[in-house]
């Protein structure tokens, strides 16, 4: 998969304020700002993305996925 592919479905199942990808194909690391976030703490979060990735995790399309996730007041509060 492509970054592009698995940044399309995040987003499309996601409410994303901004959204960062980047890796080698197999191992991936991203960034989400989601207003979905509030009241979550991080493992639910995590649950959340690896959520809208379905069997592309549970096939190994996606092999390792490191996620940043922050609600936009976080997001706003945290250095760039």
């Amino acid at each position: 998969m492509t970054a592009d592919e698995i940044k399309n479905i995040i987003a499309a199942n996601l409410l994303c304020e901004h959204i960062e990808l980047t890796g080698d194909g197999q191992h991936w690391y991203t960034t989400i700002v989601s207003p979905e976030f509030e009241g979550l703490r991080a493992i639910k979060r995590h649950q959340r993305v690896y959520a809208t990735l379905g069997e592309k995790i549970h096939s190994n399309e996606v092999h390792a996925l490191s996620i940043k996730a922050f609600t936009p007041a976080e997001w706003a509060a945290s250095p760039q």
